[in-house]
């Protein structure tokens, strides 16, 4: 893997960093399921949410670790990386709010996520995708950032490398 030596323009058309992205997004869901099954945390609503956003990350990157040199491979790739990552980042954010800043009273999340009806994974994949938790509580900080807070942290990463990859390539292109 020496990416890390060519221009950050060039990334998306390498399988090093694509590697690199689908095994940090696959390590991070395999954390969250050590948290749930190991360590007995519940997740919430907005949990699972991030969670999916996560595996959506990893198999995008997946996905574009398997053919970089095309360019469809490549652009779905890319768009499905941002897409998921922003995401993640809308449901981490708005799962700090709850935390932090709603008042408990008069704020709640659902217990059962809001999949679409032709594709309940909640019910398909209960190990995965089901909900148990209170938005609301943090179970569990490390720094002082709650695990929202620390995927908050992680998917504006992802999205400021997706960014930045995409204007260098824009901006090589155009030098060309």
């Amino acid at each position: 893997m020496n990416f890390y030596r060519q221009p950050i323009s060039i990334w998306l058309t390498l399988r090093g960093p694509w590697v690199l992205l689908a095994v940090s997004a696959t390590s991070l869901v395999l954390a969250a399921l050590y948290f749930q099954h190991v360590q007995g945390l519940i997740p919430c609503v907005q949990c699972v949410y991030q969670r999916t956003a996560m595996m959506a990350v990893a198999i995008f990157a997946w996905f574009g670790a398997i053919a970089p040199h095309k360019p469809a491979v490549r652009t779905i790739a890319w768009l499905g990386w941002l897409g998921s990552a922003a995401a993640g980042f809308y449901s981490a954010h708005h799962h700090i709010f709850l935390q932090t800043r709603a008042n408990p009273l008069f704020t709640s999340c659902s217990p059962f996520p809001d999949f679409p009806s032709f594709a309940p994974l909640h019910e398909w994949f209960p190990s995965l995708f089901a909900a148990g938790g209170l938005c609301t509580e943090i179970d569990w900080s490390f720094l002082g950032l709650s695990m929202p807070g620390w995927l908050r942290v992680i998917f504006a990463v992802y999205i400021i490398i997706a960014c930045t990859v995409f204007l260098t390539r824009i901006v090589q292109q155009r030098r060309i």
